[in-house]
């Protein structure tokens, strides 16, 4: 099969032509012909299928008629990340150098005043992230009500992402006769639910197994006993041993652990960069960019760069941390093996990440080979204790049984403690109490305070029956008179 089938223009077919493609993908030979027929689209793929070329190429077909007015775009495209939604635009400026058409770009990190200039020409194609394009909304910039074509792109990592209520909200906010694109590489029960509310009577093209993982990429797994200095070097022996490293991803789970594992590889004389999402876009794309023409051989990222970027040739893929969600593992691995490419994927697997690894497992449906002999880390750790406590696994064993029996003998230190305490008791009960010799006191102790004579004077009034002084204790002199005899009548 050849575009030329797929009943695209023929300024795209050019485009696609003088781009050196000749045979579509799977997903877009079955989702370009339904698109052209204005059917919404439930398209299922692994990532590296070409799903971002499946609603680009008919798009650019269908845009050919008719024109954009002001501040009310013809298309909206929806993507988690501003690299994901740069990337989207550099297809459009690839496919559509044969059209005059408008294309804006709304992600954060622009400034506000020169994405309006671009609103305010009239754009064909918008493309933006959830949070930028609604605060162009909110300001009063932009109305979506003339939008004929919606494209929700990377549905699963928007739902990770917690984009799912603005891309609720943007629904409502665009004409109920729109055509309606949702693309994902995963279909978790949320997703799931999202098509069934804004899709009408989709065709669905599913290319792959859900949750699939790419046969071009071999997957292996290395234990590391500890979280930081073995797991490092676990690393660095899996960089030494790899086959045919031209280029990797590193992939970490925090961002903290990014600047962390950046220094030490550059410290160890690796020529490696970082990225992630608290860098600035400037810096972000000519990290991508750098590592695009090979200027950077290994790239420290987090999962911001694990879905859809535009890196076709990446050897090898390296988890220093396992993802704490399945469903990131099969976007990670998927940066490699991509246009019939061969790749190689690598994870460190520590004691923590036994239940990560056993949902990945189950969610790809397979066993993730390890090099060398699988580790038994519970075992390891009990033995990795016992060495710390200059004991052999067995006889600590044996004592942990005796606690439990409550037949631990006490030290002979606490032994002989135990006697110098008990003697002078026993002595003390052994002799009559009239004969126990009182204990002599200190020198200090025999020279009271101030203080404490006062309280022992009062204490010895006490003593001596006196009475007190307080509230009640004084009589009347009028009560203490003897009462007059009467008068005798």
């Amino acid at each position: 099969m050849s575009f030329n089938t797929l009943g695209l223009s023929e300024k795209v077919l050019a485009a696609v032509e003088e781009a050196g493609y000749s045979e579509p993908t799977a997903i877009q030979a079955g989702a370009i012909p339904q698109v052209l027929e204005r059917r919404d689209i439930l398209g299922i793929a692994q990532t590296g299928t070409g799903k971002t070329a499946s609603f680009t190429l008919p798009m650019l077909t269908l845009l050919e008629k008719g024109r954009a007015r002001a501040r009310m775009p013809r298309t909206l495209i929806l993507e988690p990340t501003r690299e994901l939604a740069a990337q989207v635009q550099e297809n459009f400026e690839r496919y559509g150098k044969n059209h005059k058409l408008n294309v804006a770009l709304l992600i954060g990190g622009v400034s506000f005043a020169e994405q309006d200039r671009i609103i305010d020409r009239g754009a064909d194609v918008l493309i933006a992230t959830p949070g930028r394009l609604l605060d162009h909304v909110e300001r009063g910039k932009l109305m979506l009500q003339g939008v004929e074509i919606l494209v929700i792109d990377e549905a699963d990592r928007m739902l990770d992402m917690g984009f799912i209520p603005d891309i609720e909200r943007i629904c409502k906010l665009i004409p109920f006769t729109r055509q309606t694109l949702f693309f994902s590489a995963t279909m978790p029960p949320e997703i799931q639910r999202l098509t069934e509310t804004f899709l009408q009577n989709p065709a669905r093209i599913e290319v792959a197994r859900t949750s699939s993982t790419s046969e071009n990429v071999s997957q292996r797994l290395k234990a590391s006993m500890s979280k930081d200095f073995d797991k490092r070097a676990a690393l660095r022996e899996l960089l030494e041993g790899a086959e045919d490293l031209k280029n990797a991803i590193v992939f970490c789970n925090r961002k903290r652990d990014i600047t962390t594992l950046f220094r030490s590889l550059e410290r160890h004389g690796y020529n490696v960069g970082a990225l992630h999402g608290d860098m600035d876009q400037r810096t972000r794309m000519m990290m991508l960019e750098n590592f695009r023409k090979g200027n950077v051989t290994l790239l420290v990222a987090s999962d911001v760069a694990a879905r859809g970027l535009d890196i076709p040739d990446v050897s090898h893929v390296f988890n220093y941390d396992v993802p704490s969600h399945a469903e990131d593992y099969v976007h990670r691995i998927g940066r490699t093996g991509r246009a019939g490419r061969k790749g190689a994927a690598y994870t460190i697997v520590t004691a923590d990440d036994q239940k990560y690894l056993s949902a990945i497992e189950t969610l790809i449906e397979q066993t993730i080979e390890w090099i060398g002999e699988p580790v038994d880390f519970e075992a390891a750790e009990q033995e990795k204790k016992a060495r710390k406590r200059g004991r052999r696994p067995a006889k600590a064993d044996a004592i942990e049984q005796d606690n439990e029996a409550g037949a631990k003998k006490p030290s002979p230190r606490r032994k002989s403690r135990q006697a110098a305490t008990e003697e002078p008791a026993a002595a003390e009960e052994a002799a009559p109490s009239e004969e126990r010799a009182p204990r002599r006191r200190s020198a200090k102790s025999e020279s009271p305070k101030p203080d404490q004579a006062e309280r022992g004077t009062r204490r010895s009034k006490q003593s001596k029956n006196e009475p007190a002084f307080g509230p009640g204790g004084h009589i009347p002199a009028f009560l203490l008179r003897e009462p007059r005899p009467k008068k005798a009548s």
